[in-house]
């Protein structure tokens, strides 16, 4: 068994000396590159012979190349057996299990390659007839079905018993060292035994390890990243941070130790600076922005597709022009967002487009390509990549490192695509794009940056690495140490006999308790550390460091920007509520200008004044405001032809069709959506004029009448829905609403919800009896508002104060509301306090939230 120095002093003799390092993974395999070359920089070498270490898998691929290229390939001619990419062999399970009968028949082919590598790498023969159960069985069958398919060809999982057959005609290193092993199956056995092999392992270091406890997992990754930040400034080189559901918590990973390392990493203040830490996972390459654009133009080249990923292509500035015309296309997807289908296809997209624009010929381009039909893999892949290039894709302005590689990275998966023809003759463009698009979300890709000082790194990740200082988090009783996972389609009982650490609880425990024990050497200082709470349940720490000394870990608090700040003292006030006098009379928004005056003040100067609004998004049905606009078509058509109460006595069923027909034509809707839409209003509209049909006589006076308020000198535009004259005297104004519908009480006090009735009536020169919302809800529909008598209107309360006084009241308030808009009132100031904030979109800009706390409602139960 080799030490570490005796290794670099063997390998420091060159490439002579014939000396091959592999290693259990790459990261291994990098980590020891590197330390070997500060060896030889410590010698005060200028340059050297570059070590060769690699990954076991890799070692066996190289040797399996030189075979198939060298003498020994051009003897066995066809016949040699050729590599299945791992896409490759995913696509023959995929074949084989596509008639199974099972649901989830891609998981269910990964699941499968999995079993077959851990049958080949642990030496474990499939089950037979009746000693195993069904799945495992079922398994196989389908790997001899398997080994049929690929007759003449060999799989990854296979790959090291084929070389191993070769050793004695290929080019093999004169001592092979195997580093970093700590668990070696015997197919790995087996192959170090046909070569010249020697073991080395990391050197332990004598260590000072603690454990420490922290309230929450947050508070305790914050700490282990200021930890990382003060051993970083003490000159330590190599920081090791442990974490174990790393996946999961990735972008939380990375926000807390951007924020501990650089305070203001995410404000626009220049350059960013590179980080000194690295998260060892990378994301799957579908989440790169370059990636997920080019994939939706290739959907959309060929089929409709969401409008918002529409919308995100159009705005990519992926898209060849993209920098030129970002405003025209921003302007673009603001007025699809108004008027577009919830789904669009490229024609459709096209027909929108100016006919000057630089896009618009762009996506002809495209549309033109989109029409050929090709059928194999690598026809496809061409296709993709022509597609691509018509679009101008990835856009004209230069593209960074990490947007570089993440291009390569797409160009790898398209081979891939394309080498997929030795196995599948023809594919469909659903086949081709679903299987792109599966090769990107299941690549695990991290653009290469430079050596950093901090490594974050998984669980499993940091075996046999050496730091100069390492903390290990989240050592709780329940991660550490791992349950047991055996694979469900090879026998329990075999994967057991065979010494599959993963197939039972004890040996996972063993395996584990190694690792444990491996942390505790790989650096001078060590800490373990673990949550106490997650949510409301308790947690202990791993029995794995029952016997490491507890001791607190104390370290800097290392200030955040909004600290620095606050130091610094340069504090500027003013109010900022008080707008500028409104100087023009005409204003936009008609009557919701008060009802938002009276909502929040800041809300009417935003909406109103600032014309600050959220983008709309189309719907695949009709929205609240759609259904709005059916409702009042649906009534106007019904009063136009009826006009009076005494035609309710008639045949209503022709009127109500009509009227139906023509709402339903206004807005559009067509197919069986429109059939459903025409019954569903003439059910609502029978219901409502049984309703109508218990009032006293009347008769129509006007329909969606146009009128021109003037409220404290402002002119705004209002529509009243319909105006009744009653056979006994007076008015009756009234106002359709599909939704929920207050207590008319809600309408008196200086700040009244929806002052729009009220304005109305303030403003009316009719004499007015009653003043009433028609709430057309199906199970709820009735009139609610008041009445200047008894039984004008059915069940509509009748004003306990004067009439005359209730419109005054109405005036007075409606004034003030008015007054206040156009004296710059903009207070950040909701009515009834986060309960009128739920449905407002302008939250991002007056930061309500930092003046009223979300918990505080949640506590008390909003």
């Amino acid at each position: 068994m080799l030490s570490r120095s005796q290794l670099f002093a063997r390998l420091a003799e060159g490439h002579a000396a014939g000396i091959t390092v592999v290693t259990p993974n790459a990261r291994l395999a990098r980590a020891l590159i590197v330390e070997f070359d500060e060896f030889q920089a410590g010698r005060n070498l200028g340059s050297w012979e570059a070590a060769d270490i690699l990954p076991f898998g890799a070692f066996v691929e190289r040797l399996w190349e030189d075979a198939l290229y060298g003498p020994l390939g051009e003897a066995g001619g066809e016949s040699f057996p050729l590599l299945l990419t791992p896409a490759q062999e995913q696509h023959v399970w995929e074949e084989l299990l596509a008639g199974s009968g099972l649901l989830a028949v891609s998981q269910a082919a990964a699941q499968c390659r999995e079993a077959w590598r851990l049958v080949h790498q642990w030496r474990i023969r499939l089950a037979r007839a009746g000693e195993a159960n069904e799945d495992a069985e079922a398994f196989a069958a389908w790997s001899g079905e398997y080994q049929r398919k690929t007759r003449g060809d060999v799989d990854a999982a296979r790959l090291p018993d084929l070389v191993a057959g070769y050793l004695g005609k290929v080019k093999a290193p004169k001592l092979l060292v195997a580093y970093g092993f700590d668990l070696v199956p015997p197919q790995t056995q087996a192959f170090f035994a046909r070569l010249d092999t020697e073991i080395c392992a990391p050197e332990a270091v004598t260590a000072s390890s603690c454990k420490a406890f922290f309230q929450t997992a947050k508070i305790e990754l914050e700490a282990a990243a200021r930890w990382a930040r003060a051993r970083l400034e003490e000159g330590r080189a190599r920081i090791g941070v442990v974490v174990p559901d790393l996946q999961q918590r990735r972008s939380e990973v990375l926000r807390v130790f951007s924020r501990t390392m650089q305070p203001g990493y995410n404000l626009a203040s220049g350059k960013a600076q590179p980080m000194p830490f690295n998260v060892s996972l990378g994301l799957p390459l579908l989440c790169y922005p370059l990636v997920d654009a080019a994939l939706a133009l290739l959907e959309l080249a060929h089929r409709e597709i969401e409008f918002p990923v529409a919308s995100q292509l159009l705005r990519s500035p992926f898209l060849g022009g993209a920098e030129a015309e970002v405003s025209r296309r921003a302007v673009l997807d603001a007025r699809l967002r108004r008027d577009s289908e919830a789904k669009l296809t490229l024609p459709k997209l096209i027909a929108r487009l100016e006919a000057e624009s630089p896009l618009r010929s762009r996506l002809e381009k495209v549309f033109e390509l989109s029409r050929s039909h090709p059928d194999t893999p690598g026809d496809w892949a061409r296709h993709f990549s022509a597609l691509l290039e018509a679009a101008g894709f990835p856009g004209e302005r230069a593209l960074d490192s990490a947007e570089f590689q993440t291009r390569a990275k797409l160009h790898e998966a398209l081979g891939e695509l394309s080498r997929l023809e030795r196995v599948a003759s023809k594919l469909s463009f659903r086949e081709a794009l679903s299987f792109l698009r599966r090769e990107c979300e299941g690549t695990l890709f991290q653009p290469e940056s430079p050596e950093a000082p901090i490594q974050v790194l998984g669980l499993l990740e940091s075996r046999g690495l050496r730091f100069d200082c390492l903390w290990v988090s989240g050592l709780t009783d329940q991660a550490w140490p791992l349950s047991a996972s055996p694979n469900p389609l090879v026998p329990i009982r075999l994967q057991k006999a065979a010494g599959v650490p993963e197939a039972s609880a004890e040996a996972s425990l063993e395996l584990d308790r190694r690792i444990t024990a491996d942390w505790m050497s790989a650096a001078k200082e060590v800490v373990f550390s673990c949550p106490s709470k997650e949510k409301d349940r308790d947690h202990a720490p791993s029995p794995l460091i029952a016997e490491v000394p507890e001791k607190m870990v104390t370290v800097s608090d290392f200030p955040r920007t909004r600290d620095l700040l606050f130091q610094s003292r340069k504090l500027e006030s003013f109010q900022d509520w008080q707008a500028p006098p409104v100087r023009q009379k005409k204003m936009r928004g008609g009557t919701r200008v008060l009802a938002d005056q009276s909502a929040c003040p800041f809300r009417a100067f935003a909406r109103w004044r600032l014309a600050a609004e959220a983008l709309e998004e189309p719907a695949p049905v009709p929205d609240a405001r759609d259904r709005g606009t059916l409702l009042h078509v649906l009534m106007k058509e019904i009063w136009q032809q009826l006009r009076n109460s005494d035609a309710l006595q008639q045949d209503l069923g022709p009127v109500i069709a009509r009227a139906a027909s023509a709402a339903v034509k206004e807005l559009g809707l067509e197919g069986r959506f429109a059939e459903l839409e025409r019954e569903r209003l003439a059910k609502l509209a029978r219901e409502w004029l049984e309703i109508e049909s218990a009032r006293p006589a009347f008769e129509v006076h006007f329909l969606e009448q146009k009128r021109t308020l003037s409220v404290a000198g402002l002119e705004l535009q209002g529509r009243i829905d319909r105006m009744d004259k009653l056979a006994a005297g007076g008015h009756v104004l009234i106002d359709y609403k599909t939704g929920s519908v207050g207590n008319p009480r809600q309408w008196h006090g200086p700040r009244p919800d929806d002052p729009q009735l009220p304005l109305y009536a303030a403003s009316a020169p009719e004499e007015l009896a009653a003043v009433v919302f028609a709430k057309l809800k199906p199970g709820e529909m009735r009139f609610t508002g008041y009445s200047r008598s008894k039984d004008l209107i059915p069940k509509v309360t009748v004003n306990p104060a004067p009439w005359p006084k209730l419109i005054e009241e109405w005036q007075r308030d409606t004034e003030a509301l008015g007054q206040a808009f156009v004296a710059g009132d903009a207070q950040v100031d909701p009515k009834e306090d986060l309960k009128t904030c739920r449905l407002c979109d302008l939250q991002t800009l007056c930061r309500v939230y930092e003046k009223f706390s979300a918990l505080s409602s949640e506590e008390d139960g909003e």
